[in-house]
């Protein structure tokens, strides 16, 4: 790994580079210029660290004096699935990134064990970068495929976190059909699975479509306020009903419990499912 000044305009930090020593760094400067370096890289700035594909396309972030804080909201958002499944014993997550969830999980769920499945062993060389724990009793990280984990899971997990994007987008390998029926299949009965969808709204109904289809409808989607993401809770089972006002009344336990507005998410999701936003969403596409 190497590090130089970053090389992008009105950038003052560093930049982190998975190179030899003695490579050519002009040759590196002028790729990343110009969005041809084909690697992750880190940006560190003003107290922060990042994960980025490209200059445009930030993976993760963290702030330095609290490496497990949520930074992004679409993350925050993404842990309502408490609120559904308060106590998960396994958790699997698709796509590493810089580990904003896995660290944010490994420290506040103490009885939940965390897989972790990272196709590109090049994201996984940041892991301490991004102070990931190491392998423990409680959490793995596997560099592999995550359609081919999920299609041979033998432990069912009792929540699917899935947020794995490259530079090009959400993975293909993880937007079929078939897909999502192994994801619905590697849940636990009262399983949920949590999407992060981001990227051009064509390519995110072919998401929604996929997983209305493979949960037979009993799906949730809500938007991220900010960074136009969209986050996705799909129930393995289909006459599963949240209980609302035991959500409610939980929610503001959780929040003194873990520091994150429970109550709001709580009400986003009872509203985005009596308002059936996920349908809606579907008709307005093309």
């Amino acid at each position: 790994m190497i590090e130089m000044k970053s090389p992008f305009e009105g950038d003052a930090g560093r930049v982190k580079l998975l190179e030899p020593p003695g490579c050519d760094r002009r040759r590196l400067r002028e790729q990343l210029l110009s969005d041809t370096y084909d690697k992750p890289f880190v940006l560190e700035e003003h107290g922060s660290r990042s994960l980025h594909f490209s200059r445009a396309l930030v993976q993760s972030g963290m702030r330095l004096d609290d490496p497990c804080a949520l930074e992004f909201a679409y993350t925050r958002r993404m842990m309502a699935f408490l609120l559904f499944v308060p106590e998960p014993r396994e958790i699997l997550v698709l796509g590493l990134g810089g580990g904003s969830l896995v660290k944010y999980c490994h420290r506040h769920l103490m009885a939940s064990r965390i897989r972790v499945v990272e196709i590109d062993p090049h994201v996984v060389a940041f892991r301490e970068e991004f102070r990931v724990p190491p392998d423990d009793a409680r959490l793995t990280v596997t560099i592999g495929d995550a359609a081919r984990h999920v299609s041979c899971a033998c432990d069912e997990a009792d929540v699917i976190l899935m947020d794995a994007f490259d530079r090009d987008g959400l993975a293909p390998s993880l937007g079929t059909r078939d897909f999502y029926a192994d994801a619905r299949a590697a849940l636990s009965w009262l399983g949920v699975l949590v999407v992060n969808l981001a990227g051009e709204n064509r390519r995110r109904a072919e998401h929604l479509e996929r997983i209305h289809a493979a949960f037979e409808g009993n799906v949730i989607l809500v938007p991220v306020e900010g960074d136009g993401n969209q986050v996705v809770f799909a129930f393995r089972e289909a006459r599963f009903q949240p209980r609302w006002r035991r959500i409610e009344g939980e929610a503001r336990a959780m929040r003194r419990r873990y520091g994150l507005n429970f109550p709001k998410m709580a009400a986003l999701l009872e509203r985005s499912r009596k308002l059936g936003y996920a349908r809606r969403a579907l008709s307005r596409e093309p």
